[in-house]
């Protein structure tokens, strides 16, 4: 098997509304697992208590997410603000 070597460049990351895409999924999440809670005495008896669990993590996660991407995206701005200060000059 031959080593495998890129023959070309790695294209651009895609830049979109990123911190309303993580808000998004992160309130689906919660939404999740809001719609799963009255049902925890099924999954239980079923076995599938883990999926519960799975929403309220990802909800978790999701807070650490927005959190992160806000201080990204803020940084961004800040960054492209001093290159605009100094190319003034």
């Amino acid at each position: 098997m031959t080593k495998w070597t890129p023959k070309h460049e790695a294209p651009e990351p895609l830049e979109g509304p990123v911190v309303a895409t993580i808000t998004g999924g992160t309130i689906v999440w919660f939404v999740l697992f809001l719609v799963q809670l009255p049902f925890y005495g099924w999954f239980d008896d079923h076995g599938h208590l883990w999926w519960l669990w799975t929403c309220l993590a990802g909800g978790g996660l999701g807070l650490i997410g927005v959190w992160y991407v806000r201080r990204r995206d803020a940084a961004i701005k800040r960054d492209a603000a001093l290159k605009a200060a100094t190319a003034g000059r």
